[in-house]
C-alpha cells in the first residue's frame, strides 16, 4: 500500500469511528426520551437497561453507517483540501478519482458488512430489543404512594395516607379499601382506618408488609342474592335483615401481600416474529410468496363464490346452465302481476346489496393482502438499499470534500446532515408511494439511492474539473455579469411616450 493511501485512510478512520459513536448515542438518547415515561418508577436492574441499550445500539448501526460514511469521507478530503495536500496530490499527477480509490474499497467493504448485518444481526436485535422494551413497558411501577392521593396499583387495595415520614416507611392517617373479585357488584365492603402504620418489603422484595396501629376495621357481609348492598332502602322500610355490618378495633394489625405482579415477566418472543423487521431475506421471501399465493387463490375464487348471490330460473329439460336463446325473450314477454313484480324487485335489490357487500369485503381483503405483500417485499429491498447507501454516501461525501476544501466539524457536519435528511425524506416518500399503490416496490425502494447516486456522479465530475461549485465569489461574479448584461441591453433603451 502506498503512503498516499495510508494518509487518506488514516484521515478517514478517526472521523468515521467518532461519527458512528455519536450517531448511535444520539439515537439511543432519542429512544430514552421517547420512552422515558415507561422507564421511570420501574424496579428494574442495570442489567435489564444494559441489555436494552445494547440491542438498540445494534439496531441503529445500519442507520448510522451511511451518515458516518458521508461525514468521514467529506472530512477526510475536506482536510486534505484545506491544508493544500490535495493540491500537492494533483500536482504530482494523481487524479482525484485515484485518490478516492482506497476509500472506495473501504466503502464497498462497509456496504458488504452492512448488508450481512441487516440480514443476520438486525432481525435478531430487533426481536430481542423490542420484545424486551414491551416487557419493560408492561411492567408495573414500584410502590410510589403520594400524600393525599389514592394508590390503586396494588391489586385488591386502594391506599391513601395523609403524611409520609422521612424514613419512607412510616405513615400517618392511613385509609385502606380492600376489594374482592366481586367488588364491581358489592362495592367497597371492607375499609380500614388507622392513625399510623408502616409499609416495607420482605423476602427480597417479593412480599409487601402493611403494619397498622390504633385503627378500626369496618366490614360488610353481603348475602342478598347478588344485589348490591349499597342500594338505599325505600323510605319507611328497614334494610334487608341478611346484611351484616362488623366493626373491629385494633391496636396492631398486619397485612402481607404478594408483589409478584410487579416483577418484569418475559413475553414469548414468537409473538413478535410476524413483523417484517424481525425477518431476514429468506423469511421475507417466504412470507411475501405465501401472501401473494393467498391473494391469487382468493382472486381466482371470486367468480365461483359469487354465484351464491344470484338466483336463476332455468328452462326445463336443460342441463341447469344459463345459455342464450329465444326462451329468455319469451320469459320477458310474459305478463307479470304487480305483486309478483314487487317480489321480483325486492329479491333483485336484496341480491344486489348482498353482491355489493361481497365485492366490497373481498376488495378490502385483497387490498390488505397486497399491502402486506408489498410491506415484506419493501423490507427485503431495504436490506440491499440500506447497504448500498453507504457506497452512495461515499460517492457524495468524497467529491464534496474535495470541492468545499473545509475540514473539521463545521461545514462538513452541516452538509452531511442536509444530505442525510434528503436521503431519509426520499426513503420515506418512496415507501409511502409503495404503500399507497402509486409505484411498484422496486421503484419506491430504490428511488432514494438512484437520485443520490446521480448527484454523486455529478459531484465527482465537478471535483475532477476543479470546480468552484461552493465558492461565494463565483456566484458574485455571475450576478455582476447578469447585472451588466441587463444594463447594457436595456439601460439605454429610449422611453416611448404615450
Amino acid at each position: 500500500m502506498k503512503k498516499l493511501d495510508k494518509l487518506i485512510l488514516m484521515s478517514f478512520w478517526g472521523p468515521f469511528l467518532v461519527t458512528m459513536s455519536v450517531v448511535v448515542f444520539i439515537f439511543l438518547m432519542k429512544i430514552m426520551i421517547f420512552y422515558i415515561d415507561d422507564f421511570v418508577s420501574k424496579d428494574l436492574g442495570i442489567w435489564d437497561y444494559s441489555r436494552l441499550f445494547f440491542f438498540f445500539s445494534l439496531i441503529t448501526v445500519p442507520t448510522a453507517l451511511p451518515l458516518a460514511m458521508l461525514l468521514s469521507s467529506l472530512m477526510a478530503f475536506g482536510n486534505l483540501g484545506e491544508f493544500f495536500e490535495l493540491t500537492a496530490i494533483k500536482s504530482a499527477g494523481i487524479s482525484v478519482v485515484r485518490a478516492m480509490a482506497p476509500l472506495f474499497i473501504v466503502a464497498v467493504a462497509i456496504s458488504i458488512f452492512s448488508f450481512f448485518f441487516n440480514d443476520r444481526i438486525s432481525p435478531w436485535a430487533n426481536l430481542k430489543g423490542y420484545s424486551l422494551l414491551y416487557d419493560i413497558k408492561t411492567t408495573k411501577a414500584t410502590l410510589k404512594i403520594k400524600e393525599g392521593i389514592f394508590y390503586n396499583d396494588l391489586p385488591g387495595y386502594s391506599i391513601k395516607v395523609d403524611k409520609k415520614m422521612a424514613d419512607a416507611q412510616s405513615m400517618k392517617g392511613m385509609v385502606i379499601y380492600k376489594h374482592d373479585n366481586r367488588s364491581y357488584e358489592h362495592g367497597n365492603t371492607q375499609i380500614i382506618l388507622a392513625d399510623s402504620g408502616k409499609m416495607y418489603t420482605i423476602n427480597e422484595n417479593s412480599n409487601l408488609v402493611i403494619e397498622l396501629f390504633n385503627g378500626t376495621m369496618y366490614s360488610e357481609d353481603n348475602d342478598n342474592g347478588g344485589r348490591p348492598a349499597y342500594i338505599v332502602s325505600p323510605v319507611g322500610q328497614a334494610p334487608p335483615a341478611h346484611t351484616k355490618f362488623t366493626r373491629n378495633i385494633f391496636d396492631h394489625y398486619k397485612l402481607i401481600e404478594s408483589l409478584s405482579s410487579f416483577g418484569m415477566k418475559r413475553t414469548d418472543e414468537g409473538q413478535f416474529k410476524y413483523h417484517e423487521f424481525m425477518k431476514n431475506i429468506n423469511d421475507l421471501n417466504h412470507t411475501s410468496d405465501s401472501i401473494r399465493t393467498s391473494y391469487d387463490e382468493t382472486k381466482k375464487n371470486l367468480l365461483p363464490n359469487s354465484q351464491q348471490y344470484f338466483s336463476y330460473n332455468y328452462k326445463q329439460g336443460t342441463d341447469k346452465t344459463l345459455k342464450p336463446g329465444k326462451w329468455i325473450d319469451s320469459l320477458l314477454a310474459k305478463p307479470v302481476t304487480d305483486s309478483l313484480k314487487k317480489e321480483i324487485l325486492t329479491n333483485a335489490k336484496s341480491s344486489a346489496a348482498s353482491m355489493q357487500s361481497y365485492v366490497k369485503s373481498n376488495a378490502d381483503y385483497l387490498q390488505a393482502k397486497m399491502k402486506d405483500a408489498s410491506k415484506y417485499e419493501l423490507e427485503k429491498h431495504h436490506k440491499y438499499t440500506q447497504a448500498l447507501s453507504c457506497l452512495v454516501m461515499f460517492l457524495i461525501g468524497a467529491p464534496l470534500g474535495a470541492i468545499i476544501k473545509k475540514g473539521g466539524f463545521g461545514v462538513p457536519v452541516l452538509v452531511s446532515v442536509l444530505f442525510f435528511i434528503l436521503l431519509y425524506v426520499l426513503i420515506n416518500q418512496g415507501d409511502k408511494w409503495v404503500k399507497e399503490g402509486l409505484v411498484i416496490v422496486p421503484v419506491g425502494a430504490w428511488m432514494a439511492n438512484t437520485i443520490l447516486f446521480l448527484a454523486g456522479m455529478y459531484f465527482i465530475d465537478r471535483a475532477r474539473s476543479d470546480s468552484r461549485l461552493f465558492d461565494k465569489d463565483v456566484y458574485q461574479m455571475r450576478i455582476k455579469r447578469i447585472k451588466s448584461f441587463i444594463a447594457s441591453r436595456f439601460g439605454k433603451t429610449p422611453l416611448i411616450n404615450s
